[in-house]
């Protein structure tokens, strides 16, 4: 981030793990929790603890005294090259439902405070029976791998006790005043939107909402608005613009907040693409078919061409030279999926970096390069220090040409150069005017 934040020019369009961090940075209480539990999960404590200079000491010593071990659903994603000793494996994951538990109380009450997101199914920690062991999500009943929840207490089982709320009060003040944390926050709403039209292509990270008609989805807020399309991501690009600086202060900051929670897991989120978020299901119960959330039509439909001329349409650029430029959903390189789609309009190239995804993908993720010449895309091989140092290797690139250009690429075709002759052409204008003495030229010093 520090190296981005150095950059004389770039632009950023969101994505959901993005979205998160912002929200958190914000003063979103949900959000917050999602990260630690996925920063947990993931081993990844450097760039909290000392990254950003947030302790995690409360939420250990509130997991400590509060869970006994738990299944081994919890602790089991790994991404960081560090050897972890048993005992650090069973504090983390300790750690990670007890923040599990906190989240999936306070998205209870999101949902509750919001009926336009339509998520009710979501809310189903009333129906745990730890008698028998059982949970009902979607009208099915399943058993559950693990009893233990000792925090689900009371009439209502999304209010959080006084030991969890002090944990999460305690750690959202450490975000608030992490200054380097806050710093990057603001880097992603400064330089960050939903989507971007940049010289005919069209930027964005996650979908456009379709139904499974093959229409696109409208999503509804609380006023009756109907967003779709081009237009939903105006009206969620603005509902993000509104959090920051918010810190949760006032009835309406809340809301926009709320808003954030939606884009990471809502059904018609653009920077999610899916029916249902099933973390509840992976971790506590073992039937697979419970684990199964739905991707949006849109991953189907964005194979074929003319639903990604309509789309490229939908955001005003020239479908003969545009392309859609899509992240997001991991391309599977080493199942022989490819990244290039619809007759070559639409280019998916999630990073991959991430480590915990290239057993996934087979690959460390692509690069879109586009210059003069035309469009390439790189193909990255993974890259490990230990291998590296051993034999004597470096990151392995493999560069493919997708599309030249007939002659050159001029900076007078460019968004640039368009808004330079525009400027030209005004100040040409400026000198007329003053010419022909439509404008004064004030002398006076």
């Amino acid at each position: 981030m520090d190296k981005l934040m150095g950059y004389h020019s770039l632009d950023i369009q969101w994505g959901n793990h993005d979205i998160i961090w912002m929200a958190a940075a914000a003063g979103s209480l949900v959000c917050l929790a999602i990260i630690l539990r996925i920063s947990l999960r993931y081993k990844n404590l450097a760039t909290l603890e000392d990254g950003y200079g947030i302790s995690l000491l409360p939420l250990a010593i509130f997991a400590m005294q509060t869970y006994d071990l738990p299944p081994k659903t919890f602790g089991a994603g790994k991404s960081s090259e560090r050897e972890f000793s048993e005992w650090e494996n069973e504090l983390y994951a300790k750690m990670e439902k007890a923040i599990a538990i906190i989240q999936f109380k306070l998205e209870g009450q999101i949902i509750s405070r919001h009926p336009e997101y339509h998520m009710e199914d979501r809310r189903f920690l009333q129906t745990i029976d730890l008698q028998k062991g059982t949970v009902c999500i979607g009208g099915h009943t399943y058993s559950l791998i693990d009893k233990d929840f000792p925090t689900l207490e009371g009439e209502d089982p999304y209010a959080l006790t006084k030991e969890e709320k002090a944990v999460i009060d305690c750690l959202a003040r450490n975000v608030k005043n992490s200054v380097k944390l806050q710093s990057h926050a603001k880097f992603l709403f400064d330089k960050g939107s939903m989507y971007l039209v940049y010289n005919e292509q069209v930027l964005f990270h996650g979908c456009i909402p379709f139904t499974k008609e093959g229409e696109l989805a409208s999503f509804v807020d609380e006023k009756g608005g109907r967003y779709a399309g081009k237009c939903l991501l105006d009206y969620f690009h603005k509902v993000v613009q509104d959090c920051y600086p918010a810190r949760a202060e006032d009835e309406d900051q809340k809301k926009s907040l709320d808003a954030l929670w939606y884009l990471w897991c809502g059904k018609l989120s653009p920077l999610f693409g899916k029916e249902r978020m099933t973390t509840f299901e992976r971790y506590f119960i073992e039937d697979k078919e419970s684990h199964k959330e739905g991707k949006n039509a849109y991953f189907t439909l964005r194979e074929h061409e003319h639903v990604a001329y309509s789309l490229i349409r939908e955001f005003n650029a020239n479908p003969e030279r545009a392309h859609i430029v899509n992240g997001h959903v991991p391309v599977k390189a080493n199942k022989g999926e490819q990244p290039v789609k619809a007759g070559g309009k639409v280019i998916t190239i999630d990073g991959g970096f991430s480590r915990a995804y290239q057993k996934v993908t087979g690959i460390a993720g692509y690069t879109l390069i586009y210059n003069s010449y035309g469009l390439l895309l790189a193909t990255h091989n993974g890259f490990c220090y230990g291998d590296t140092i051993a034999e004597n290797d470096d990151m392995q690139t493999d560069t493919q040409i997708l599309e030249s250009q007939k002659g050159r690429v001029l900076i007078e075709t460019t968004d640039i150069g368009r808004k330079l002759a525009k400027d030209v052409e005004n100040l040409r204008l400026l000198l007329r005017a003053y010419n022909c003495g439509l404008i004064e030229e004030n002398r006076a010093i």
